[in-house]
């Protein structure tokens, strides 16, 4: 079914800001914030009114200098997704037991393309996590210039402890509604949290049993069937591409023989890493939901590789191969803080999950001297943090902009399948590397040209948001 998509948590307290940006631009954050966390009727969608809040601060410049964008409504009309689609998903364990679970596929907005973002299997998984998600994507995608909207999907089943029988009897459930949805020229979605290659595989494989086609309609695929080489990286090496960009428009040493300070264990932390130590950077800390390892010598990749891709364990086992490494779990962070963040380091690239990087770790960043932080992660940094950071002047790269890479490669994955052909690795990474320098240049200027220059927020919402805007407006309502 499709939801009704003026909910008060969507509009109520967001028609505030909104009209308030469009009539003036100076809004009372502290009054809203009240609003907002009154109506907001989850956690899911008090994140995604933080997301709009970061944006509509971003563009308030834009919409005051140029009439079009408030007589065109292009704010109220981008801030509500064209259509969210809610599914029952029903399907059989390994002991023949019925399972329900709900699907979700928030298709946002097509003004520059197909909808285009993940699919993410994870319990915290609900309606409000995939609007933001949707949301950030949309100026994601803008930014990368390549022909493409913004969606986002999954579901609340947790592929962990299930067994591949089980996996790939929930990906068919879920695909014999989502399939309705999606298709080439309408809607790719692609992984995320908790859908790889092996759930794309088999996701694709029922979309194909379903329809009879062989499309490009799942990006993500495993090689041998139509996947692009680098995907899997992409999101990592595109947070390091980004990084040595904006280190260099902003004048700042690079990175090799610098400390660096990554969070997470998944993809975009590994791949981050392995980015990094091929720069010659000297990575010290990774983490997971239960800890820290920080260990002053160096990451060791392959390690982290095996324990947290091949046996899936807790990173303290780190510590059986090398004990001379420090493991920090949960119960000891700071208070009000994060372990990774404590550790003094040139560079920092938040790669875990939203709202990780608080006020206290980033005054503990600027405190250590930390030069450059990175967001791996979706919207990893709180707005606390975000304003210290700026405040003093340290290189903040948001995610919208530095993780692109992901969706990046996933169009390059879009164009092989579309004219039946593959690029090599050293094609990929190289197209990669200059689509993420010209983002970068992208942001710093529009930075530049509306008097915020070093601001890669601002930059990144005004790029994203005025290339989708105008789009909007040439084609109507």
């Amino acid at each position: 079914m499709i939801t009704d998509l003026n909910q008060s948590f969507t509009l109520g307290s967001l028609e505030s800001k909104i009209k308030k940006v469009n009539k003036r631009v100076n809004v009372s954050l502290a009054q809203l914030q009240i609003q907002k966390f009154e109506k907001a009727s989850s956690e899911g969608d008090r994140i995604f009114f933080q997301a709009m809040e970061e944006v509509l601060d971003s563009i308030a410049p834009l919409i005051e200098s140029d009439e079009r964008y408030r007589r065109h409504a292009i704010v109220e009309r981008l801030t509500v997704p064209d259509r969210v689609f809610k599914f029952k998903v029903t399907w059989l364990d390994d002991a023949n037991n019925i399972q329900v679970n709900t699907g979700y596929r928030v298709q946002f907005n097509n003004s520059l393309g197909p909808y285009k973002g993940g699919i993410r299997f994870h319990p915290s998984v609900n309606e409000g996590i995939l609007k933001f998600l949707g949301f950030e994507q949309i100026l994601k995608n803008s930014l990368t210039g390549l022909p493409m909207g913004g969606a986002k999907g999954g579901s609340d089943f947790d592929p962990k402890g299930k067994s591949d029988f089980e996996v790939m009897k929930f990906c068919a459930a879920f695909m014999t509604e989502l399939h309705k949805h999606i298709g080439p020229r309408v809607d790719v979605p692609a992984g995320d949290i908790g859908v790889g290659a092996r759930e794309i595989g088999y996701l694709f494989g029922e979309y194909k049993k379903i329809t009879s086609t062989y499309d490009g309609v799942l990006t993500g695929k495993p090689f041998m069937f139509g996947g692009s080489l680098m995907r899997p990286e992409a999101t990592g090496y595109g947070v390091v591409y980004f990084t040595q960009a904006m280190l260099e428009q902003e004048n700042k040493e690079a990175l090799k023989g610098k400390v660096c300070t990554v969070s997470g264990a998944g993809n975009v932390a590994i791949h981050t890493i392995e980015k990094l130590q091929e720069l010659g950077a000297l990575v010290v800390t990774c983490s997971d939901s239960r800890g820290t390892i920080y260990d002053s010598r160096g990451v060791d990749l392959a390690l982290l590789k095996e324990l947290k891709l091949q046996k899936r364990v807790n990173l303290e086992e780190y510590l059986i191969t090398y004990p001379e490494a420090r493991y920090i779990p949960v119960e000891e962070y700071p208070e009000g803080g994060h372990a990774v963040w404590s550790i003094p380091c040139y560079a920092a690239f938040p790669c875990a999950t939203q709202n990780e990087l608080w006020e206290a770790d980033a005054k503990t960043l600027v405190a250590n001297g930390c030069v450059s932080v990175t967001e791996g992660a979706n919207m990893p940094s709180t707005p606390e943090a975000i304003k210290i950071l700026l405040d003093n002047k340290i290189c903040f790269a948001p995610a919208k902009a530095a993780n692109a890479g992901g969706v990046v490669v996933s169009s390059f994955e879009m164009s092989q399948n579309a004219v039946m052909t593959k690029w090599s690795f050293e094609k990929v990474d190289a197209k990669l590397k200059e689509t993420m320098r010209q983002i970068c240049k992208r942001v710093a200027l529009t930075a530049k040209d509306y008097g915020v220059e070093g601001n890669y927020v601002d930059g990144a919402n005004i790029a994203g948001f005025k290339k989708v805007a105008d789009a909007m407006i040439a084609e109507g309502i």
